[in-house]
């Protein structure tokens, strides 16, 4: 058998990492490779950071950044005729709103993050079951998940308590889609079903490095002196639900931002509407009008100067450093950039009057999330979950659908099959709707048919034809094989949960 390939540099593998190398329960051998943990971030600010990258963000908007440049030029006693206070009010008003509203959405980031990271997981250490938070998980460890439980990372499915090996899990936060998939052990691996076997495993995985392929893994796992070629099919990945399987161990490949859940997030990017994009067009638009009206006034300035005003230099001598028509000019260009402000309005954002100040963008937005979380009529009362606005960036963006790919109805739907009629050996049952109906109409109330002798029917169903009831206790053989052949010819999975409640 070729031996295992020998590692690069620990230092240069979180530069450019070509392969992956895990060993099962050494973390002092894994953490030589510097690999990342398994707490995740998808906050964009810290305390230090956030006044920086926050402003940074705010001056990308052109209106800030024109007013930001006209306080610069009235800051200038030469060409300013206005006191610089009246522009800085306004707009820091307006960056501290937005700065407010962003610090609040970041906050809502940080508290999500926070719940994800302390969730807890039972990590094998010392050759026992100990109860650790998933940022503290790292690669290499072996997990032990129960049924309903989230994946914490990306794990090689190592054993499970069904037969062969197998697992069934739910990817409806990876790809949407909320059927079972099943996932299987290496049968070499399978046999581990306990801690003592399981803390004495030491095999070693050489896979591919992190990437955002949801359906692919390629990889090998070597042990006593074999090697075993490891797919996708053996892989549970962040953010897949077990399902259907009182438990599974699993050994962590991947962790926090190198999950290829993470992977597929991106970084969290400064979001734009519509509304902005126009608006900042708009200024952009005003701005150049503006300019060409400082430039008409200045030309006319300079030839004014030129003409006439040097007929008047002991009554009306230039300001001092001005020795030219063209110089005095240049500067009527700023100046009038300056007195002219207003054709760019800041009340696209904030109004400010002498006594009135109405509320900015910002603060509509900031209110309009809260409406959202606080509506009635999107309150689901089955799950007894109400309507969260994550972000408080995109609401007027709600409804706007430009493009909707589906592959089927049921992504935008609910796949939702109920028993209504059969036809067993050429007889009907179940199609009485016309009797109900004309018995609604006489003001009869039908009745359904009564399950009740059935402790294990569910209430909800309704049925309205107890012939097939009739036929069933009667002993037909049709019936009765229509009903085999309808309880084994399907590919739903029945759990138990309770005595009597699956």
């Amino acid at each position: 058998m070729d031996p295992p390939p020998q590692h690069r540099d620990p230092v240069r593998v979180r530069v450019v990492e070509e392969e992956r190398r895990v060993r099962a329960n050494a973390r002092e051998y894994n953490e030589k490779f510097q690999y990342a943990s398994n707490c995740i971030k998808t906050s964009k600010y810290n305390i230090v950071t956030f006044l920086p990258v926050n402003l940074f963000e705010q001056f990308q908007e052109v209106a800030n950044t024109y007013f930001l440049f006209l306080l610069i030029l009235q800051l200038i006693p030469q060409i300013s005729s206005l006191s610089w206070f009246t522009t800085i009010v306004p707009l820091v008003l307006v960056l501290t709103i937005t700065a407010v509203k962003d610090a609040t959405d970041d906050y809502f980031r940080h508290k999500s993050d926070n719940q994800v990271n302390n969730r807890q997981s039972q990590v094998l250490i010392g050759g026992g079951l100990r109860q650790e938070q998933w940022m503290n998980v790292r690669v290499g460890d072996i997990i032990k998940l129960e049924n309903n439980q989230f994946v914490a990372a990306d794990l090689l499915l190592l054993s499970s308590s069904e037969p062969h090996g197998l697992c069934y899990i739910e990817t409806s936060e990876l790809d949407g889609e909320t059927n079972m998939k099943v996932r299987q052990a290496i049968p070499v691996t399978s046999e581990l079903g306990d801690t003592g076997k399981l803390a004495g495993f030491d095999g070693e995985v050489i896979c591919e490095p992190p990437n955002n392929k949801l359906d692919k893994f390629g990889g090998t796992l070597y042990w006593k002196e074999n090697k075993y070629p490891l797919s996708n099919q053996n892989m549970l990945l962040r953010g897949c639900v077990l399902r259907n399987t009182e438990w599974c161990f699993g050994l962590v490949v991947f962790a926090g931002p190198d999950t290829k859940l993470m992977q597929n997030s991106g970084r969290t990017k400064f979001k734009r509407t519509s509304i902005d994009r126009l608006m900042n067009t708009l200024v952009l638009w005003i701005f150049g009008f503006l300019v060409c009206m400082g430039v008409i006034l200045a030309i006319g300035n300079a030839i004014w100067e030129h003409e006439v005003g040097v007929c008047f230099q002991i009554y009306l001598p230039w300001d001092e450093g001005v020795h030219s028509a063209f110089f005095s000019g240049f500067l009527s260009f700023w100046s009038y950039i300056i007195i002219l402000n207003t054709v760019v309005p800041i009340s696209l954002y904030v109004s400010m009057g002498s006594v009135t100040l109405t509320p900015s963008v910002e603060v509509i937005r900031l209110g309009h999330s809260y409406f959202i979380n606080w509506d009635k009529k999107m309150y689901c009362a089955k799950r007894r979950t109400p309507a969260e606005a994550r972000t408080t960036t995109l609401n007027e963006e709600l409804g706007q659908v430009e493009y909707i790919f589906s592959d089927k109805t049921g992504t935008l739907t609910q796949n939702i099959m109920v028993f209504s009629k059969c036809s067993v050996n050429g007889h009907s049952y179940g199609d009485v709707q016309d009797v109900l109906g004309a018995q609604a109409e006489l003001g009869e109330r039908p009745e359904p048919v009564d399950f009740s002798f059935n402790p294990l029917a569910d209430p909800r169903f309704r049925f309205w034809d107890p012939s097939l009831l009739e036929a069933v206790k009667l002993g037909d053989p049709h019936v009765h094989e229509f009903f085999r052949l309808l309880a084994l010819c399907h590919t739903v999975m029945s759990e138990e949960r309770s005595q009597g409640h699956p």
